[in-house]
């Protein structure tokens, strides 16, 4: 089975962190990162780039209509995703327990939810 990880933060608490807090705190998820990838379970691993690049494209009386910014009305935002393909969800969630955001960054609201996937395709 696959699973997708969404790594989040919040924005608002992200940014009131002092740089060398952020520096510390960033410069600790290569090896957490490395952990998880050695599983041999990841498929896939990227981070997200910054929200003003962001732009959501919906229908609308039948022609595509694109805004900016994320479509999520929360106060969390992801920064970040994986996919694993695990044995069981046990697995899947010792997997997912190594990503950085489910091991650190609580003052920046960092945050994994692993979602089972139904329907994968890649090339």
């Amino acid at each position: 089975m696959k699973y997708l990880g969404l790594a989040y933060f919040t924005p608002e608490q992200f940014a009131a962190m002092a740089p060398d807090d952020v520096k510390k705190l960033v410069s600790q998820c290569p090896a957490l990162d490395e952990k998880m990838r050695a599983t041999g379970k990841v498929l896939v691993s990227a981070s997200l780039g910054d929200l003003d690049g962001w732009r959501t494209l919906r229908p609308r009386k039948g022609k595509t209509h694109i805004s900016d910014g994320p479509y999520t009305e929360s106060k969390e935002v992801v920064g970040g995703l994986f996919i694993i393909e695990a044995d069981t969800h046990d697995e899947a969630l010792r997997i997912a327990s190594m990503h950085p955001a489910a091991t650190l960054g609580e003052e920046g609201g960092w945050a994994v939810e692993l979602i089972p996937m139904d329907f994968y395709l890649a090339q």
